[in-house]
């Protein structure tokens, strides 16, 4: 039973909008916050609307930086071992000989149990060292800033760095989850050899009394190594995912700066239904649906990003599982050359809002690209549907 309660324990670790426009649909009837009943086009909104000066920002309400996962707190201490007489006996030798190997298990239990303590304040004071970069940097960004401002590249880079220390803690942590299995499997063995023996012909009754307390002692000292298990496996497991959601965060934190927008946080960290992926395509857009966002690419450095993370974000409040249609739009018209030009054009404009989707957190598996033409279109477009 203790074997196999140990084997469980194992076994468990330059971006810049030309014209954007949003529109509502009948999932999402608020998304532009106006009334959808009057609302029959999409609102454009030009690229001079789109980075309006910070007196005349929209409030944008800060989502409070993800504290990190708490550690446990459990101190091990091992039960020891009570020391015993010699009987003159193998069956008593035996025992005198498990009593030292059983010893030697707990002095190994008690260095791991100091090490884990350790590891646990070192990742506590790196989660704090990054999470007051991190809210100096969305300070500033709330504010207002200038785009790729020095400093705050500087400070993102020391973020990064200290996201890089709560990495190292985690691998400590996975490397004394295997010192721990190594001793696991050994505390099993000895409870097991500690049983048969009581087994064996030609004992005294003193040698089965402390055969009867050096098994209670092994099994509490079983049982303290499932325990350093489960809290290690649980630590290790929110730190991971942790560190998952922050690297998103970081992710998009870096647009930001380059951008000199605040936005929040990533989009990773919405819940989410995975759906399967499907490459770029030929297709006409959604019959009948109106597009969340249209992007024109009819400049250079096209700043779309805000009014994107804006969009999706809001989608997503309000339907967790959405998916999306990211369509590239090329113009239907010119000569013979022309056509297949934008549509390459197109298809690289959707590539790159793709990025930025997947900058921003949202996984390339909950949008479906595709390409089409319109002979209504000016210039290159890339429109993005929601469902």
């Amino acid at each position: 039973m203790a074997r196999s309660k140990v084997t469980a324990a194992i076994l468990t670790t330059a971006l810049a909008l030309g014209g954007c426009s949003f529109a509502s649909d009948a999932l999402f009837p608020s998304l532009s916050g106006s009334d959808p009943a009057g609302e029959d086009q999409a609102v454009e909104t030009k690229a001079a609307a789109a980075a309006p000066a910070p007196s005349g920002r929209a409030a944008v309400t800060a989502a409070p930086a993800s504290a990190a996962p708490p550690m446990g707190s459990a101190s091990f201490e091992s039960p020891g071992v009570t020391p015993g007489q010699s009987t003159g006996t193998h069956v008593g030798q035996k025992a005198g000989q498990m009593r030292g190997e059983l010893g030697q298990l707990q002095t190994t239990m008690t260095s791991l149990n100091g090490q884990l303590q350790q590891v646990r304040a070192q990742t506590v004071q790196d989660s704090q060292l990054y999470h007051g970069t991190l809210s100096a940097i969305n300070s500033r960004l709330q504010v207002g800033t200038t785009p790729g401002n020095p400093i705050l590249l500087q400070q993102w880079n020391a973020a990064s760095v200290e996201l890089d220390k709560i990495n190292d803690d985690i691998a400590r942590m996975n490397a004394l989850a295997n010192e721990t299995s190594q001793a696991a499997t050994l505390a099993a063995y000895l409870l097991d050899s500690v049983r048969a023996t009581r087994g064996l012909s030609g004992a005294v009754d003193e040698d089965h009394r402390q055969l009867t307390v050096l098994e209670d002692e092994t099994n509490r000292t079983v049982v303290l190594v499932e325990r350093v298990l489960t809290e290690l496996s649980q630590d290790i497991t929110r730190q991971q995912a942790y560190l998952g959601n922050e690297r998103s965060n970081l992710n998009l934190l870096a647009i930001a700066v380059k951008n000199g927008q605040f936005y929040g946080t990533s989009l990773a960290n919405r819940s989410s239904i995975p759906q399967v992926s499907v490459p770029m395509a030929d297709a006409a857009p959604m019959a009948g649906g109106k597009p969340l966002m249209v992007i024109k690419f009819d400049r250079q450095n096209v700043a779309y990003e805000q009014q994107l993370y804006t969009a999706v974000s809001r989608a997503l409040e309000r339907k967790p599982n959405a998916t999306f249609d990211l369509v590239a739009i090329s113009p239907a018209v010119g000569t013979v050359s022309q056509p297949a030009l934008s549509a390459s054009m197109s298809k690289k404009d959707a590539e790159q809002v793709m990025r930025s989707l997947n900058n921003m957190g949202l996984p390339s598996t909950r949008v479906r690209m595709s390409a089409s033409s319109s002979s209504a279109a000016t210039s290159p477009e890339v429109h993005l549907f929601v469902h």
